[in-house]
């Protein structure tokens, strides 16, 4: 089924208004969720917050159900955050590590992602280690078997970065992962919702996602997957009384993720999550990721052929964030060139992928990211824009 860019088009107001190309920082909302959650809050300024949770159980327990769909595992396999961050910082700090212990990890982590390592490992005294990658820039999974012994308690995995278009081998990865029997955490916040993502083909024990990028869910929504063999033997840093069952003077966990669970939440959020994920359930995500990698080709054509443009992302396999750099202009300025012709983009300065970034020696890009509703016409303004501002650069410096 091809999508019918009409009717995605108007489901999203914003497109009236701007072109977004700003999807891998967070999508434009479709009309659905805007309806679920505005419709939630009016209820509780009608209600109270707690007797409108209390109508609204199910559609708050939407989510869960919804992001297992989406991952093919089960429901109580599902935890939700605020953000992908608190997520990864939970899962992270379940896991026994130590001195002596080794963890391995790809160079194309988040920011807060590397800090969070760099945090932990201080603390806990573990080796981290970031592995070396090909002229791709991915991990060799058989350069990866090499580096593993007995010493190594976690390989972690970032699915598709922030500031690259790349799409990470997770599932080989996740085979080199399971051959040893080593613990696998992936950060899938740029892949989900743009192309599939199935956890049980990852192979994967962990994974985390939010709902604001390609789900085009409401901002302050994450979620966290957790085997269910493998989180029975996790010991959240933090507990609340949704992740745990009283049991006389003493308590047990609630079963497999369902542990990392709080009961205070954003309830008019968590339902739009829900709604986010099943419309876009509706729309089929192989559609959507095939919409996503034909447009992002063709821009990536279009604007190699631009002068002074340089398309800097890599990899076997390309998805549809771009990341560029313009001769002669910062990328924050031209970001600002491009706002003021109603076109949104994204700067990606290092501290935000400082491991790759600081070895290839940039210390900025301009990422470009397409979604499905996002038209040819959208890409054609990005291009002529920039066109603008490169070829008024050659006719200043011929005169």
């Amino acid at each position: 089924m091809d999508i019918n860019l009409i009717r995605a088009r108007a489901d999203t107001p914003g497109v009236k208004y701007v072109a977004h190309l700003n999807n891998a920082g967070a999508s434009l909302t479709p009309r659905p969720v805007i309806d679920a959650v505005t419709g939630h809050l009016r209820l509780e300024s009608e209600l109270g917050p707690y007797e409108a949770a209390e109508r609204s159980r199910e559609a708050v327990e939407r989510g869960h159900n919804a992001v297992a769909q989406l991952l093919n595992c089960h429901t109580e396999e599902i935890a939700m955050f605020e953000s992908a961050t608190r997520a990864w910082g939970a899962a992270l700090s379940s896991i026994p590590l130590g001195p002596g212990d080794r963890v391995l990890i790809s160079p194309m982590e988040y920011g807060s992602s590397y800090l969070a390592f760099l945090h932990l490992s201080r603390r806990e005294g573990f080796q981290l280690e970031v592995l070396p990658v090909d002229g791709d820039g991915l991990v060799d999974p058989e350069v990866l078997r090499d580096r593993v012994d007995e010493r190594v308690k976690l390989i972690a995995m970032t699915h598709v970065p922030m500031h690259d278009g790349l799409i990470y081998p997770v599932a080989a990865i996740g085979r080199v992962a399971r051959e040893f029997g080593i613990p696998y955490l992936v950060d899938a916040s740029q892949s989900i919702g743009q192309l599939p993502v199935d956890v049980r083909d990852i192979g994967c024990d962990l994974l985390v996602g939010c709902g604001r990028k390609f789900l085009r869910g409401p901002r302050g929504t994450g979620f966290l997957y957790a085997r269910r063999e493998f989180a029975e033997k996790l010991l959240p840093g933090a507990v609340g009384l949704d992740g745990v069952e009283w049991i006389g003077d003493g308590y047990r966990f609630a079963p497999a993720a369902r542990r990392f669970d709080t009961w205070e939440t954003n309830a008019a959020a968590r339902i739009g999550l829900g709604v986010a994920v099943d419309y876009a359930l509706s729309w089929g995500i192989e559609n959507t990721w095939r919409r996503i990698r034909s447009l992002s080709s063709d821009l990536r054509q279009d604007l190699m052929g631009i002068p002074g443009i340089t398309v800097e992302d890599r990899g076997r396999e390309r998805c549809g964030t771009i990341a560029l750099t313009v001769h002669g202009h910062a990328a924050e300025l031209v970001r600002a060139e491009l706002q003021r012709a109603g076109i949104n983009t994204w700067v990606c300065l290092s501290n935000a992928a400082c491991v790759d970034m600081k070895r290839r020696g940039i210390s900025s890009l301009l990422r470009v990211s397409v979604h499905y509703y996002n038209s040819v016409d959208e890409l054609a303004r990005l291009c002529n824009a920039l066109e603008s501002l490169t070829v008024g650069d050659a006719v200043r410096a011929v005169s």
